[in-house]
């Protein structure tokens, strides 16, 4: 009994002299967060510069017409659909285009007698009368042999419009099969067309019959 008073004893005796040492004026210790603290208690990573990122290369907006004609003939000899998926890369390419207007094509806007493609423009375009030409002619009409029943020019197995993320697949797919460095896509192959037609040295407002 004696042993466990006198540690009892001990602890008040600290307990009270801390009480007293506060009392006297000694500052209180200040809470953790209210501590000052000095540049060199950061840790050195924090003092470091920032790690450069290393950037992506950049991918043009548009495709060379070397790199359209590649994927052309690497569409004629792969996949299984290959007179249409011919088809698609050239018409994007000569027409400019877009995702919605190929895909949207119907029979009743090609004249393979006279050689003419009607382009129902979006976005606020302008319905346009647009030649067609030899390697397009001869495309359209194996397409429509392969599909003679299908209003529309670009139909699936089960004949039915191709949708926005096949068209996609199929422009990724070939230039693949092309070799090219990069995945295209198919706004690349509408803005060939107005660079194509521009190095051709066209104007301004023959340019916009294809936008």
């Amino acid at each position: 009994m004696r042993t466990r008073l006198s540690c009892f004893e001990a602890v008040s005796a600290k307990l009270c002299n801390k009480v007293n040492t506060i009392s006297r004026g000694s500052p209180m210790p200040q809470p953790r967060s209210q501590r000052s603290f000095s540049a060199k208690s950061l840790p050195q990573r924090l003092h470091a510069p920032p790690r450069k990122q290393k950037r992506r290369p950049s991918v043009r907006d548009y495709l060379r017409p070397d790199e359209v004609d590649a994927m052309v003939q690497a569409a004629r000899k792969s996949g299984r659909h290959p007179v249409r998926d011919a088809a698609i890369i050239l018409l994007m390419f000569r027409h400019g285009l877009r995702t919605a207007e190929l895909i949207a094509l119907r029979w009743q806007q090609v004249d393979l007698t006279a050689g003419y493609l009607d382009v129902h423009r979006v976005k606020r375009g302008h319905t346009t009368k647009h030649p067609l030409r030899g390697p397009q002619l001869r495309l359209l009409r194996a397409l429509q042999r392969t599909y003679p029943n299908s209003p529309y020019v670009f139909v699936s197995e089960r004949k039915a419009p191709l949708s926005p993320r096949s068209i996609r697949a199929i422009v990724a797919r070939t230039g693949k099969v092309a070799g090219l460095p990069f995945v295209p896509h198919p706004h690349q192959l509408r803005h060939a067309c107005g660079y194509y037609l521009a190095s051709q040295g066209h104007d301004t407002r023959a340019i916009q019959d294809y936008r």
